[in-house]
């Protein structure tokens, strides 16, 4: 999944940028807001990490201004301000949830997994497809009971598909949701990807509409 973090400390970015990394997600960093408000409306992000105190433009002004644009994109506040008001001012302007710095990388990646499980109206951690089982809080995949290996990039498509069970994603859909703008992806990456979440998981699970795009059916 894709993410945009808007951090203005270059080196808390980087470090939570790594963090993300590792838990596969493919990460986007803005260091001021007007930059960050740019980024976040020229590309469908699964999520925002978003600082509140950032220059150009603040965090809670930058979630306004998204919000007032009608974008839904989950997003997840860092704040360093201790006050209660603080939080409560944040999640009236549209946040869905927020962190105090300084924060467990650990707690952030289970929040934004959760944000993004919300976003896609399926709060359970877990999602059954036929034979196919897959823990998306700890990223494991089941085919008939036993554990199947999937890739990062494997794993973040069979997600997002099964976050849209009948619907069509078009192949430009699941390159801007799981690539950022520093990789380079080849034209048939993805078709790859899915040519092997079929060998691993069933020919049947995912189908092609020609022209359109992939999905897993309802």
């Amino acid at each position: 999944m894709r993410i945009l973090l808007v951090e203005d400390d270059v080196d808390l970015a980087r470090a939570v940028a790594r963090t993300l990394a590792d838990a596969s997600f493919s990460v986007d960093l803005s260091h001021d807001g007007e930059d960050g408000l740019h980024r976040a409306l020229e590309v469908e992000y699964a999520a925002i990490v978003l600082d509140v105190l950032l220059p150009g433009r603040d965090g809670r002004a930058v979630l306004a201004a998204l919000r007032a644009r009608g974008r839904r994109t989950p997003v997840l506040l860092l704040t360093a301000l201790d006050s209660p008001a603080d939080a409560v001012a944040g999640l009236n302007t549209g946040a869905d949830d927020y962190l105090r710095k300084p924060f467990d990388t650990g707690e952030l990646v289970a929040r934004l997994h959760a944000l993004i499980r919300r976003a896609a109206g399926d709060p359970s951690p877990a999602v059954t497809l036929g034979d196919v089982r897959i823990d998306l809080a700890a990223r494991r995949v089941f085919k008939g009971g036993r554990e199947v290996e999937l890739t990062a990039r494997e794993f973040g498509i069979l997600q997002l598909l099964a976050a849209r069970r009948g619907q069509v994603v078009p192949r430009t859909r699941i390159g801007t949701q799981l690539y950022n703008d520093d990789t380079d992806v080849t034209s048939n990456a993805i078709d790859v990807h899915v040519a092997s979440l079929r060998r691993k998981l069933g020919a049947d699970l995912i189908q092609t509409r020609r022209g359109l795009g992939y999905l897993i059916d309802g």
